[in-house]
């Protein structure tokens, strides 16, 4: 399980959403896959306005329908919204897609024009008003974070063994003020799964590459890892990494194969 700085739990695995609900003739397949994560206890549904231009809110929404108390929902809005009127227009839009009458968490995006002051007050407007019931960031750097005011629940960035380099000062930082982090794309978009390193532990280990490599991402209990999977199947083979257990030694040949940082490196950005 993750906590939150406000005391709130959820699972360590969750489900992202980018790039679904473009596609009309797998929609069925988007949705079950949804359900199918819910069932198993992947609870923790990422989604963002800018995914599908509010599509994959409207699958979202449209898989949750009478499953909302079921789970913990967040979604983002775009760093072009971010003023202190646009955020609060932005969320309720997002709201009407989802079809839900409130948020569990609101991230900004990434960084923009407007100053971070006046979209975070925009965020706590919206918990006032029972919009939301707690806000982060995504994307943000560990300068960024260290200039929020209290309140933040989380940062939600690219991490995977691949895209190592918030371990140097970021994981850190974090950890050190007990914010948790999401992981988002823990697998590369798929481009990790044919890594020889991780193709030899999962085989060993009688898991899938994918597998192992969610299991990596939640090794600390830190991180809230939320892989896309599109299929009902897939949801079920990232379910179980979740029973999946790494050896010092199995960590030991993954920091070979993909060495962690050595100094501080901007955050990087998919």
């Amino acid at each position: 399980m993750i906590s939150f700085p406000n005391g709130t739990t959820v699972p360590s695995l969750g489900q992202g959403t980018w790039n679904m609900g473009d596609s009309p003739t797998i929609r069925g397949a988007e949705i079950d896959a949804i359900r199918t994560g819910v069932d198993l206890g992947l609870t923790v549904i990422d989604t963002a306005e800018m995914y599908g231009n509010g599509r994959s809110e409207e699958l979202v929404g449209e898989a949750i329908s009478g499953r909302r108390d079921d789970v913990f929902l967040v979604s983002k809005v775009l760093p072009s919204n971010a003023s202190a009127k646009g955020t609060v227009e932005a969320c309720h839009a997002s709201l009407r897609r989802l079809g839900t009458d409130r948020l569990d968490l609101y991230l900004l995006h990434w960084r923009g024009r407007h100053p971070l002051e006046e979209t975070v007050a925009a965020f706590e407007a919206l918990v006032a008003d029972g919009s939301i019931r707690a806000w982060g960031v995504s994307n943000l750097d560990t300068s960024d974070l260290q200039q929020l005011p209290p309140g933040c629940q989380t940062d939600q960035v690219l991490y995977n063994l691949s895209r190592r380099g918030p371990e140097f000062d970021l994981l850190p930082w974090t950890t050190s003020v007990g914010m948790p982090v999401m992981a988002y794309s823990p697998v590369e978009q798929g481009r990790l799964l044919d890594e020889p390193a991780l193709a030899d532990i999962a085989r060993e280990l009688g898991a899938t590459p994918a597998q192992v490599a969610l299991a990596w991402s939640m090794r600390n209990g830190s991180v809230l890892a939320i892989p896309k999977a599109s299929t009902a199947q897939h949801v079920r083979e990232n379910a179980a990494a979740r029973d999946l257990h790494l050896s010092a030694a199995d960590l030991k040949r993954l920091d070979d194969a993909f060495p962690p940082p050595v100094r501080s490196v901007p955050l990087e950005m998919l």
